[in-house]
């Protein structure tokens, strides 16, 4: 009997008892579906991390943070000097391995305001033009700041589309792009002039819905669809990079610490002390150099007190890489549970329809059918059930995908490749197969005259 013929009979088998078979294929459509969805989470889940990764700056950007001083040198804690501009001024001189370096003076706990509508920005932030190549900024109307600004300490901001949507108004609801170059805002109390709005930011996910969104007809329902945009920012603005994009507003350095923290250190003594200070390498390939020649640099700024440490985006991407494998690891093993509970399935209706055979199979082996022919013949209809159930699986899974992919938020959208369809097919199949050996083991022991005696 050739492995054709047998997939033949294996299919009319199936179709005979369609009902009972549909069943059968149940746990292993469930494994393969649910297999390839958690595959296609966890693929979303890692496009959406580095894409946050790439949109805050890029791999070779590096945060230098505070930390607590060694216990070596817990006697010197209170002469720890902190990030300051002399830091800054030190890496641009002595730091060739460096392309950027940006220092940050975050103003917490800002409220921007207009017209009586307030706002919670991602952040406030008084920098310097190198901000823009640091985060991958983009000035889409208007400008940035001058070195007048700076040493003028003008009251001018850069906004992002957020602010301009929550103050102004959104282009989805009042149906056109309002530019509010030359507009006035409030900053905690303070009056600001925008004189620069920077491009819109999106993840491919938000991309395609809008695009999407302009091709279906206008309805009533349709002009939502910016307010829907905000709210699931506004649940997810502490991990959405493109949510702190759009709603950030920048500052000069010098006008930030003079009307924001020149009085608000200890005892009202002025606070020079920086937020951030972010780098960026020449080449990732000597990022470890780079980082030797930064910590050399600030270790004499600092008077030797190593009060400070390196983020690497190289850090990040370590930890995003464990998440994946986590993930993939936890449903690979639901999936696979699901997998063996439809091999059960298999295994016990491949033994109920060896019962109802038996005088069929006796009869085979009568006529010259050998143990080795009836075992295939029992091992491909085993194989034919897992097979069909895995095709139907992975038609199952687009449906499953694209319903996840209505219910996820920002970039995570399920993203299904072409491995893990494989891999489940292949597992599946597997699966039929290990179910099938002791129904075709039994049934290719069975003697000829007992068979046809049965029943």
């Amino acid at each position: 009997m050739t492995v054709y013929i047998a997939i033949l009979i294996g299919l009319k088998e199936v179709w005979t008892h369609k009902f009972r078979s549909v069943l059968t294929m149940l746990g292993i459509v469930l494994g393969v579906s649910s297999l390839v969805a958690m595959a296609a989470i966890v693929k979303g889940m890692e496009n959406g991390m580095k894409e946050a990764m790439i949109a805050m700056g890029g791999l070779n950007k590096v945060l230098i943070r505070e930390q607590e001083v060694p216990a070596s040198q817990e006697h010197l804690r209170d002469l720890a000097p902190g990030r300051t501009l002399r830091d800054v001024m030190a890496l641009k001189a002595s730091a060739p391995l460096l392309t950027v370096v940006s220092p940050e003076m975050a103003v917490y706990g800002a409220v921007v305001s207009r017209a009586g509508k307030d706002h919670y920005p991602s952040e406030v932030v008084g920098a310097w033009p190198q901000v823009l190549d640091m985060n991958l900024y983009e000035i889409e109307h208007g400008r940035f700041f001058t070195d007048l600004d700076e040493e003028y300490a003008q009251s001018v901001c850069v906004i992002g589309t957020g602010i301009r949507d929550e103050l102004f108004g959104n282009p989805h609801e009042t149906g056109h792009e309002i530019i509010p170059i030359g507009e006035r805002i409030q900053i905690s109390g303070q009056p600001f002039t925008i004189v620069g709005m920077f491009k819109h930011y999106e993840s491919e996910k938000d991309q395609r819905q809008r695009e999407a969104a302009k091709k279906e007809p206008k309805s009533e329902g349709n002009g939502n669809n910016g307010g829907v945009t905000r709210q699931r920012g506004w649940r997810s603005k502490h991990w959405d990079a493109f949510w702190r994009k759009n709603n950030v507003v920048y500052l000069p350095l010098n006008t930030a610490w003079v009307k924001f923290r020149s009085a608000s250190g200890r005892g009202g003594i002025p606070e020079p002390k920086l937020s951030d200070i972010d780098i960026k390498v020449k080449d990732l390939g000597h990022l470890e150099a780079a980082l030797q020649q930064a910590r050399n640099v600030l270790l004499m700024t600092h008077n030797g007190i190593e009060d400070f440490t390196f983020e690497t985006q190289e850090n990040r991407l370590e930890d995003i890489n464990l998440r994946i494998r986590n993930a993939r690891i936890s449903g690979g093993i639901i999936a696979g549970l699901s997998l063996l509970v439809g091999g059960i399935g298999i295994m016990n209706i491949m033994l109920a329809s060896i019962t109802e055979r038996i005088r069929e199979i006796g009869t085979c082996k009568a006529i010259g059918a050998s143990p080795t022919a009836i075992f295939l013949q029992v091992l491909v209809e085993g194989c034919v059930l897992a097979g069909l159930g895995g095709l139907a699986g992975i038609t199952a899974s687009f449906g499953l995908v694209a319903f996840l992919d209505r219910l996820s938020e920002g970039g995570n959208a399920p993203v299904i490749t072409l491995m893990p369809m494989v891999a489940a097919v292949v597992f599946s199949m597997t699966v039929g197969l290990v179910a099938s050996l002791l129904p075709a083991i039994k049934a290719a022991r069975l003697a000829p005259i007992q068979a046809l005696r049965y029943g």
